[in-house]
């Protein structure tokens, strides 16, 4: 077993997250129960076929940890030439997705429940992602949680792989330690280039999330990166 492979079946013992019961609404709860079938894709050690899945091999976005997705529904809304796949554990994030699909009758959104390093390993192919979004991940701010924190340069060279030549990799963090965390570690991942020196611009396309909102009146500041596969 080569280091780097060393380093994310490691990454896979220790999780970049906790279940909790969280508490579903009763429309999340319906959407789930009745929409899943129709827009989840079920966790398979085998490669996904994307036409099959969506019908049509159109460019793929990859959202990484979705919470209530709704940026991931008006992303995608704004966007109906390009696939969406987001990979979530949490069940209430993805019974609102789910209503937000219904609602919005959106047709190009798919959802994977289950950890995003063995989906990302078992089902995506090398090269065929166009980009990665991943706003707002757990900080983990305690030091004795770092090794917890998703964005380690391990997983930056899982995601590598996994973009065409020219995809991106976009991060939102409201915790400035992690910031920097997360632009060390990707600076020093081989195959990423950083598009801003240093932290990245905010990009217009990318919605305000009503998280990001309640951060920002308490005055959290808003770090982002944008790197790209070359």
């Amino acid at each position: 077993m080569d280091k780097e492979m060393s380093e994310r079946t490691e990454d896979r013992r220790i999780r970049s997250y906790v279940l909790r019961a969280g508490r579903m609404s009763d429309a999340q709860r319906r959407s789930y129960e009745t929409l899943f079938s129709c827009y989840g894709v079920p966790f398979e050690a085998s490669v996904l076929d994307y036409t099959s899945v969506f019908g049509r091999r159109n460019p793929l976005i990859i959202e990484i940890g979705f919470g209530m997705g709704i940026a991931t529904a008006m992303i995608a809304e704004a966007n109906p030439d390009v696939n969406y796949l987001g990979i979530e554990v949490h069940r209430p994030g993805i019974g609102k997705l789910l209503w937000e699909i219904e609602r919005r009758n959106l047709s190009n959104v798919r959802i994977i429940e289950h950890d995003a390093v063995e989906a990302l390993e078992c089902m995506i192919p090398v090269a065929s992602v166009a980009g990665f979004h991943i706003f707002f991940p757990d900080p983990w701010p305690k030091k004795r949680h770092h090794k917890r924190r998703l964005i380690t340069r391990a997983f930056a060279g899982l995601l590598v792989s996994r973009l065409i030549p020219g995809g991106y990799l976009y991060m939102v963090t409201d915790w400035a330690e992690y910031g920097a965390w997360a632009l060390a570690e990707l600076s020093a991942t081989e195959g990423l280039v950083n598009v801003y020196d240093g932290f990245a611009i905010p990009q217009s396309w990318r919605p305000e999330t009503r998280f990001e909102r309640k951060g920002i009146e308490k005055q959290h500041s808003v770090w982002e990166l944008y790197f790209k596969q070359g």
